[in-house]
């Protein structure tokens, strides 16, 4: 069966006042959004709410207040696993729908209350994302182009105000570029960036000591993390040629990308033997722990879920301009605005580097920015516009803006 459930039955009165269905293709430990929503939905259960998941994969435990839909289906290639999860999930949401319905971005056409938008497809068009040269076969450039035009589709049909009530922004950026390119009134618009649990990514001596360890960094190296998937468009190119500039710098790369191509790139800048490829984990704390500064010289997001945890950590930031930063990079106090490029990262990397007290300094003030943006801040802003959109709300919604 496409749609299965694994969770136990939850006798449906006849309206949930707390309930909630979010449909997303994943929910895990692994990736910004399927980790923020992760966070959003631990949060939902402590506060009381029901919760249905209508996704892929949720790899949340099993809790009294949890249900869990299963759309099975596969993950790749874009242009058959999207329709494919549009198609199913419509159905499965039309049939296990409970109270409200919220989902990431633009993946059903039921009619939704609240959709979540990291990121906007029509907006990537306009600064010409799309022409990326990062698929090099036919079958790959054919396979980007006709995934470009689905997306574009499927927001346009969306998030038109007939189909989706209210659309959640990760950042003021991306409602900027809503309004811009498909004319989403200010009405419908609401800001809640992603969240932080301050306390998970606190320093940890023996963490930092034993991920060293398992690669063979010694104590005193000078280490830049880059924690990303999608290396193309995070720039993992420029964090090595920039690392490749700095004598006795290393980079640890956590995330899932074509290892044997960067392999290749970080021989031919010469840091062929100062850059650790650590794959994808789930135990993120050790390796933000085991960094002296984290670099992110991505061509576009939108409040990256990674740079949040990086200025938990006590980390410096060096990273491109960037949709939801500004709440934690301010330049030249918790870390360095750079262009996209290797020698502008290997400038700022051979400083931080030759100066420890001002690095650290760096980082507690990126800790300090970390610290407004709680989850539990976060999920208190959800669970205030899942009441006011609730239906017999006598409550105006308005466009709550934590962190900001």
């Amino acid at each position: 069966m496409p749609v299965t459930s694994d969770s136990p039955n939850i006798e449906a009165p006849g309206a949930a006042a707390r309930a909630v269905t979010i449909v997303a293709h994943d929910i895990g430990p692994v990736g910004g959004m399927e980790r923020q929503l992760s966070a959003l939905i631990r949060g939902l259960l402590e506060r009381g709410w029901e919760v249905t998941t209508i996704a892929r994969r949720c790899e949340l435990p099993p809790h009294p207040l949890l249900r869990r839909i299963r759309v099975v289906g596969p993950r790749r290639p874009f242009v058959l696993a999207y329709p494919w999860f549009f198609a199913l999930g419509s159905i499965a949401v039309s049939r296990h729908r409970r109270g409200l319905l919220h989902t990431t971005g633009a993946i059903v056409l039921n009619h939704a209350d609240v959709s979540t938008v990291h990121y906007c497809h029509h907006a990537a068009r306009t600064r010409g994302d799309a022409r990326r040269a990062g698929s090099r076969s036919l079958l790959k450039r054919v396979n980007a182009t006709v995934a470009v035009w689905m997306k574009l589709l499927g927001e346009t049909l969306v998030y038109d105000a007939r189909r989706t009530r209210y659309i959640v922004c990760s950042s003021a950026g991306v409602a900027d570029e809503l309004r811009a390119t498909l004319a989403v009134g200010p009405d419908r618009l609401a800001v809640i960036p992603n969240g932080v649990d301050t306390a998970a990514f606190e320093p940890d001596a023996a963490l930092r000591s034993s991920a060293r360890g398992r690669f063979g960094i010694g104590e005193q190296d000078f280490v830049a993390l880059f924690l990303a998937s999608d290396w193309e468009r995070k720039g993992l190119r420029f964090a090595i040629e920039g690392v490749a500039a700095v004598p006795d710098c290393r980079l640890l790369v956590v995330g899932r990308g074509d290892t044997a191509r960067y392999r290749v790139l970080a021989e031919r800048a010469g840091a062929g033997d100062r850059v650790v490829f650590a794959g994808p984990t789930k135990e993120l704390a050790s390796y933000y722990s085991a960094a002296d500064a984290f670099v992110l010289p991505t061509e576009y997001d939108s409040a990256p879920l990674a740079l949040y945890e990086a200025a938990a950590s006590y980390l410096p930031l060096v990273a491109t301009r960037m949709n939801g930063a500004e709440g934690v990079l301010l330049d030249g106090v918790s870390g360095w605005l750079v262009e996209r490029e290797g020698a502008a990262i290997g400038d700022r990397l051979r400083e931080l580097k030759a100066d420890e007290a001002g690095r650290r300094e760096m980082g507690r003030r990126a800790r300090q920015a970390a610290l407004s943006f709680d989850w539990s801040a976060i999920v208190d802003a959800y669970a205030e516009l899942y009441t006011r959109l609730a239906p017999g709300s006598v409550h105006r919604v308005r466009a709550p803006r934590p962190g900001t």
